[in-house]
This record gives C-alpha cells, sequence and structure tokens, in this order.
C-alpha cells in the first residue's frame, strides 16, 4: 500500500460512507470489550483484582473517547450530508470538548 492505494489501485477510502465509520466505530468498541475481559481475567489471575480493575477502567475511558467520538463524527456528517444552510455547532463540539476533557482530568478544558 503505497500513497493510499491499495495494490489494485483503488483508493483505500474513497468508498468510505458514514455507516461504515459507524460500523468500524462499534467494531472497535466490542474488540476493545473483548480484549477487556480476556485481559482482566488474565491480570486477576497473574497479578491480583487490582491490576486488573484498573484496566477496565482504562478501556472504560478509552471506549468512552471511542463512543464520544463517533457521535460527534456522527452529527458533523448529518449536517453535512443535509445540504441545508450551515448551523454553528457549538453545542455539539463544545459537549464532545468538555466530555473528552472530564474523561482526561481537565487537560483539554
Amino acid at each position: 500500500m503505497a500513497g493510499g492505494r491499495l495494490e489494485t489501485g483503488i483508493d483505500a477510502l474513497g468508498g468510505l460512507t458514514d455507516e461504515d465509520f459507524k460500523r468500524t466505530i462499534l467494531r472497535a468498541l466490542k474488540l476493545l470489550a473483548a480484549v477487556t475481559v480476556t485481559g482482566a481475567a488474565t491480570l486477576w489471575w497473574k497479578m491480583g483484582w487490582r491490576t486488573a480493575g484498573l484496566l477496565v477502567v482504562g478501556a472504560a475511558i478509552s471506549g468512552s473517547g471511542l463512543w464520544e467520538w463517533m457521535r460527534l463524527m456522527v452529527a458533523v456528517m448529518e449536517r453535512m450530508d443535509a445540504g441545508a444552510q450551515a448551523r454553528p455547532m457549538g453545542e455539539d463540539s463544545g459537549g464532545f470538548l468538555h466530555a473528552a476533557g472530564a474523561d482526561r482530568g481537565g487537560a483539554l478544558c
């Protein structure tokens, strides 16, 4: 893969639709859940419940970031696809930034 093109010459992201994006994020969340369950069980067995708990908390923070990112991008894409007059997105993006700052200890706010 060179220059964003597959070896067949097809643009890798050219056909990515809104539904493809949503499916990709949801698959990432499912993968995160599976890895968290497996990892937490292994860590609990090897290193104790506290370490497993920290993994679960970290995965929850990561998952909430993915979920909020998906919600923001869906809102942006819906407004772009509507074709209506552009409206300010302060409420949507402000809520996203506030949640992102809260998830990361206020680093963005």
